[in-house]
């Protein structure tokens, strides 16, 4: 389902399939992250759903209205600013950039490390792939975004103690700058997504490893295996 649903918003010039894609990515991860039947993961999946739910209506709103008043469902042609605007800022809730992203760290948080490895790296990948398509429409609303994210991104993450919420704000930082350079040279942000995606998976992995999930539990796991440890500061500096 994960896969299928990124697959075909991929693969879709036509709004509806999309948004079909999007959806599914979304109804498809929704049994993983409740697997745990634990409150907090209950309410993570819930918010979650809630969030994605609404990012998806914005989005079918602005298509629809967009084909209402220029007459195509093309992703690649839209001219009219209403709908990019509606778009854009449904995709920023979709992928948690900042003003939107406040139900990132929460999420993040009341979801195990397997989890949140998938929310933070394929569960961006669908909307990203919309966003390369129509970003040449609206640079202005995009700059501010990716400010905002990487200002948000940067100062949220300096009072944390948990490491899943460290990761949300460091995700919100990282997307913020590919939104930013996204005007000036699509392909740099793109080597942006790539490296981000591999040390997200690395992070998450030694994390996992370590069965860490806060500063603490991080700081003596140094007695138990040396070389992992010694290897996340290079993960988490680089």
């Amino acid at each position: 389902g994960l896969g299928l649903g990124t697959t075909i918003t991929f693969a879709s010039s036509h709004w509806l399939l999309a948004w079909m894609g999007l959806e599914m990515n979304t109804l498809a991860i929704i049994p993983i992250m409740a697997h745990l039947h634990h409150p907090r993961a209950v309410e993570a999946t819930t918010k979650y759903f809630l969030t994605q739910a609404t990012a998806a209506a914005m989005l079918l709103f602005a298509s629809t209205t967009n084909a209402w008043l220029t007459g195509q469902w093309d992703i690649q042609q839209m001219t009219h600013p209403l709908p990019v605007t509606i778009i854009t800022l449904a995709l920023a809730l979709k992928i948690g950039l900042a003003p939107v992203h406040s139900w990132l760290p929460e999420v993040l948080q009341g979801l195990d490390l397997t989890t949140g490895l998938i929310l933070s790296t394929w569960q961006k990948l669908a909307p990203f792939a919309l966003l390369l398509q129509i970003y040449p429409a609206n640079s202005a609303l995009l700059i501010i975004l990716g400010l905002l994210s990487t200002l948000v991104g940067g100062w949220g993450g300096l009072n944390q103690t948990q490491l899943r919420k460290i990761l949300a704000y460091s995700s919100i930082a990282h997307l913020g700058w590919m939104i930013l350079i996204l005007q000036f040279s699509p392909s740099l942000t793109l080597l942006a997504l790539f490296t981000y995606l591999i040390m997200t998976f690395s992070t998450f992995l030694v994390f996992k490893l370590n069965k860490s999930t806060n500063i603490n539990s991080l700081a003596i796991s140094w007695a138990k295996t040396p070389a992992l440890t010694s290897l996340t500061p290079l993960i988490l500096l680089s």
